[in-house]
Parts: structure tokens; sequence; C-alpha cells
């Protein structure tokens, strides 16, 4: 039970054992302190234990990974334009989308009103890449594409939404319906992190380019839900100060912050033990990362002192904070660090019109960084233990939307078959998973939904999804859903 309501209903308790004069009250308090992990979570002096423990029993089985990359292309990157190689659309092009393969499947409202949903095959070209003859747009993705031997894709990644708000809620907390925890928070709530001077969970939304169709992004997307606000994953700026006051006023030395943080906890400390809130709880703990972030954040930040060699596999923008590339590789000195999960949000991938130019550009913007950020890790031998995944929250129509040449068209959302890829951290690399059909519309072998794909992260990370709940609101809530949800075992290596 939530410690808010535990402390409800020891109220009722009280009034009840005082009208009977039991006076038992007291006692009953202390039976659900010993129960209670909050208090731990406040020491009476700066603790020298693990600043984010995980919980008792955790993991349930030997994980293949210690800590996840996300890296999120929100908008929805086209797996016909990157993964999901389909030559024979060229003899088809400009023609009418075949009503069968349609088979009055929803659509958006954006083309709904279309006479016409004429096929636009891709413009660019594929190569098979690496030992494992990957086809890939190496056109776009040419950095990538070196790594493919790393890479499983799984080209029958599905979905619920239609939407880009409700699907992007679903890929991070398998539900539509705002409220619930990010995937970041389920791990660092339940395996805590390695890293005591820096949050478990850290999250970037870098810069994307200028005339991109950059979508809304909310905070949900890495809060804790109706977990303790402690779980909530930290952004760091791409601008100014990484965390804002993360300095010290002038005059304030850190001997005067520690001795006011001191002072405040003790405060803050009874009001936990009188009223048994977990905001409290969760305070004390923010107060004292805090603390120790204003001599971990600015060592984290001064990617200067890397060699030269991995600056440049990064790329130009790699000293420029707030870009994708920076962003990919302070997610690899974080992991480095002990951090449990980095999440990379990167927007404008939502191409409804001119989509050759606009996913061309944020290609350029990302490609080379994801490339290195995996040969960064695996050169490192990090790669063994940080699971990496790259993907969207929904596909792209094979048919065009509006205007339709050879080299210029747009494709609007599709929900029933999209691609994503993960590396390292136990995943069987260079394979391919699942198969569509000639037009990328429907999945005709191994479908594998949005909460497939977290029961398998959670494995890897350790995690039996089934036995990972949270009772709130009367339900034991889980990421994967109460529909079930099946680890993918061909993934794992």
């Amino acid at each position: 039970m939530h410690p808010f309501f535990e402390h409800q209903l020891d109220l009722t308790r009280r009034q009840f054992f005082n009208s009977a004069a039991l006076n038992f009250g007291g006692v009953a308090v202390g039976m659900l302190a010993a129960q209670s992990n909050l208090l731990a979570a406040a020491p009476s002096k700066p603790p020298v234990e693990m600043m984010h423990k995980p919980l008792t029993g955790f993991p349930h089985h030997k994980p293949t990974a210690k800590a996840v990359i996300y890296l999120h292309m929100n908008g929805a990157p086209s797996q016909l334009d990157t993964w999901d190689y389909k030559p024979q659309l060229e003899k088809h092009f400009d023609e009418d989308l075949p009503a069968s393969i349609r088979n009055n499947q929803r659509i958006t409202t954006m083309t709904s009103g279309q006479a016409r949903f004429p096929v636009a095959p891709s413009k660019f070209k594929f190569t098979q890449k690496g030992k494992c003859g990957r086809w890939v747009n190496a056109e776009l993705l040419p950095f990538t594409a070196e790594v493919v031997d790393e890479l499983a894709v799984v080209k029958t990644v599905h979905t619920n939404a239609i939407n880009h708000d409700p699907a992007c809620t679903f890929v991070m907390t398998g539900s539509e319906v705002p409220g619930k925890p990010s995937i970041g928070s389920w791990l660092s709530y339940g395996l805590g992190s390695e890293s005591n001077d820096l949050p478990a969970f850290v999250v970037f939304t870098p810069v994307f380019p200028e005339g991109s169709n950059g979508q809304a992004i909310f905070s949900r997307m890495w809060g804790s839900g109706f977990l303790p606000s402690s779980y909530n994953g930290v952004a760091l700026r791409g601008s100014g100060d990484p965390v804002l006051y993360v300095r010290n006023p002038e005059g304030v030395t850190g001997e005067d912050r520690r001795t006011m943080l001191d002072a405040l906890n003790k405060l803050n400390r009874r009001g936990l033990e009188k009223y048994r809130d977990p905001e409290i709880a969760t305070r004390i703990s923010q107060y004292e990362m805090a603390f120790r972030m204003q001599s971990s954040v600015p060592e984290l930040t001064d990617v200067a002192k890397e060699p030269k060699h991995i600056l440049d596999m990064y790329g130009p923008n790699v000293d420029k904070p707030g870009t994708f590339a920076h962003s990919a590789l302070l997610a690899r000195r974080l992991v480095e660090r002990g951090v449990r999960v980095v999440q990379v949000l990167h927007r404008g991938w939502d191409q409804h019109s001119n989509l050759p130019t606009q996913l061309g550009n944020q290609c350029k913007d990302t490609d080379q960084a994801t490339g290195a950020l995996i040969k960064d890790l695996k050169q490192r031998g990090l790669l063994d233990d940080v699971l990496v995944v790259w993907g969207g929250e929904f596909g792209r129509t094979v048919y065009s939307q509006g205007k339709l040449t050879k080299d210029v068209y747009g494709r609007d959302h599709h929900p029933r078959n999209f691609t994503m890829w993960l590396a390292g951290g136990g995943i069987k690399g260079g394979m391919e998973l699942g198969k569509t059909d000639d037009f990328s519309y429907n999945i005709v072998e191994r479908p594998v939904h949005l909460n497939d794909l977290n029961a398998t992260i959670l494995h890897a990370m350790g995690i039996d999804h089934n036995r990972f709940a949270f009772k709130f609101q009367g339900l034991d809530q889980k990421l994967t859903g109460v529909e079930g949800a099946t680890v993918v075992k061909e993934l794992l290596a």
C-alpha cells in the first residue's frame, strides 16, 4: 500500500483506539514504520551506503544488462526509408494501395479525406552491410550501417495508438493514459543505481534541425507517475548550467551548503516521522543528491578531457551542449559512472510532406553519434553490460500524404508495424526478427507488441515483468499492463 494511504488508515486506527482508551496508536505507527523503507531513505547523517537502493529481492534473476540507453526518435521514423527494404514497390509507384492490404484499417484524419492512397516507394538506395548482410538505407544511415552486426533489428513492432502523444506515452509507460511511471522510473525504482553522486535516471531532450515538424514532448515520458517522485528522470539542460542552481551563490562555500543541508534535513526528518508523507522522504534524498551533483555534474559534462579520436568519432557537434552528439557522449559517460537509465529524446521525426529532405536532416543530426555510441561502448567493454534501444512511437504509411513524385512524398502515421533495434546487454547482434507484407503495411511473421519489447528490456535487466508491480488504486500496476506480455526470447543471446 502507498505510505500516504497507510498514514490515513493509521489516523483512523488511532481515533478508534483513543476513543476506546487503549492508546495503541503509537504501537500501530511503530509497526507501520518498521514495514516502510522510507525512513531508511532519510538517515541522520550523510549516507555512506548506496544512495539509490534496489528493492529487496531485486534483480529476480541474473541480468545480462546493468544499464539502459534509450534513444527515442520522437515523431516516428519511416521504416520504409530506413530498415524495411521493399524493392518490389518500384513497380507500384503511384498505384492505389490495394484495398485488400489496407483492409479498412483505421487511418488518421490527416489522410482519411484523400481521394487516393498512392504507393510511394522509398527514393533511397538500400545496401547490404555487415557480416549479417543486413539491408539498410546506407545513404541516410552510413554510420549506423557500420555497426549492424551488433544490432537486433525488429521489423514487426506494433502499438495501439495512432497519434503522437498517446503513442509516445504508451512507448514509455505501457499505457496511453497519462499518470503511469515511465520505463526509466520503473527501472530506477526496482534496481536503484550504482552511482552515489548522480541520479539513477537521466534524460536529455536535444535540439533538432530547423524546419522539422517537432511534436510537443511532455515530462510524463520520464515521470514517475504513481511511484514516489524521487524516481522521476532528471533532465539535464542543453544550455547554461546543466542543472539549475547547481553552483553555489557567490560567498557560499561547500562547507556552508553542507551545514545548511544538515540542519534542513533534521527538520524534514521530523516531518517525515510525524506525517509519513513519502514526498518528504523524496525531498530529503533529492536535497542530498543535489549537493553531490554540485561536484559530479561539472565533471560529467567536461567532455574536453575525452581523447580527440573519441570526440571526432561522435562528430563536429559533440562539444556543443544540447546537441544529439553531445547527449550521446554524455550517455556513455553516465552509464560508465553507474547511472541506471539514460533517455535521449530527439524530436522532429514527423514527416507528413517532403519526407526525403526532412528525414535526411534528422538522420544527419543523429546517425554519426548513434554509430559512435555503439562503437564507443564496445571498445570500452561496456556494450556487454549496457542495453541500447532505438526507435519511435509508430511507423509510416506506404501511401503518400500530399504531393507525390519520385523524389518528394510524405507519409502518415502507421501503428500496425514499425522497426526498432536493440544492441548490447545480452541481445543477439546481427539478427533480424519479423516480416511485413510487400507494402510494409501488415505483419505476416512474428509480431512484437511494445509491451513484449518492454518485457524483454526488463528481462535483460534481471526483472520478471510479471512479478514487478506496484499497488495503486486497488490494482497491481505493471509496466507491461494487465493483458499479458511475453519476453521476446529470439532476441536474447
